[in-house]
């Protein structure tokens, strides 16, 4: 029998499932530049860890297409302006993205589409930079519910239209087990959890959040896509005020195709056990878990 978790390490920066369920929906609003990349929240948990990993496994996390390396200079000088220093980095955008925690993802303009074509990406959750580089956004989102045309078309929409002197931002989240950020697949965590009783995967629970950002390169025309890796416990996110209930409720509400895509049905019983387990008897959320 699993033992109960400590308290919250840390005030987790963003709770997504506290505005309800999870959503492929584009859902932006934009932000000050106050506020893009800094302050960096998850620069302590993971920057020297992200940057030993850039370094040892550099052709599974960076990649560059020809036409986009105009771009990816852009999007790095965007970062840390136009005289920095590439140190030992061998390119401007790994340089860029040595700095901030954030995966930084050059969207170029291609015959009537956004491509892929430039990323220092270390933190995808659970898909490979070398099965994406070079797709277009129907390619990108071709796996997900509603993605290509519906979304792929929202997406292009926005990207076209964006201005420089706008950025927008949102969220994406799951859960998972272990605070892994590197993870290009799920299925060792699915392993895991099938090994694993419900008491005892509760406490290896994870909230994984994306915090996504768009911006617009006024000199080539391409998009800079950055996102930010935050994972914290659920256990004890859960025990704050109405948060479990709140939880609940948007992890029951979210459209079952999506919840699918997400692996969640792995997690239905750990789910189960923990909302059970934080319910008080005899109340309306015990009835609700």
């Amino acid at each position: 029998m699993g033992a109960g978790i400590s308290a919250l390490s840390r005030v987790p920066p963003y709770l997504p499932f506290l505005s309800g369920p999870a959503s492929t929906a584009p859902k932006l609003r934009p932000i000050p530049e106050t506020q893009w990349l800094f302050p960096d929240t998850e620069a302590d948990a993971w920057l020297t860890k992200k940057t030993r990993l850039m370094k040892a496994r550099r052709s599974e996390v960076y990649g560059c297409e020809p036409d986009a390396m105009a771009a990816a200079n852009e999007a790095a000088s965007l970062v840390i302006g136009d005289h920095m220093d590439r140190g030992d980095w061998p390119t401007g955008l790994e340089a860029a993205a040595s700095q901030v925690s954030d995966d930084l993802c050059v969207m170029v303009p291609r015959e009537g589409a956004f491509v892929l074509g430039a990323a220092s990406l270390c933190a995808a959750t659970f898909w490979r930079l070398e099965d994406k580089i070079g797709h277009s956004l129907g390619g990108l989102h071709h796996t997900v519910p509603g993605g290509d045309p519906e979304l792929s078309g929202k997406i292009f929409r926005i990207f076209s239209g964006l201005q420089p002197d706008i950025i927008l931002e949102r969220f994406n989240w799951t859960v998972q087990l272990g605070p892994d950020r590197f993870s290009p697949s799920a299925e060792p965590m699915k392993r895991r959890l099938k090994m694993t009783e419900p008491d005892d995967a509760a406490n290896e629970l994870y909230l994984r959040v994306e915090r996504q950002t768009v911006r617009k390169l006024p000199d080539t025309g391409a998009v800079l896509f950055t996102i930010r890796i935050c994972v914290d416990r659920l256990w004890p996110i859960l025990e704050q005020g109405d948060h479990a209930k709140r939880f609940s409720d948007s992890w029951y509400q979210t459209n079952p195709q999506l919840a699918a895509y997400k692996g969640w049905p792995d997690y239905q019983p750990v789910i189960s056990w923990l909302c059970n387990h934080l319910a008080e008897p005899g109340t309306e959320k015990e009835r609700h878990c």
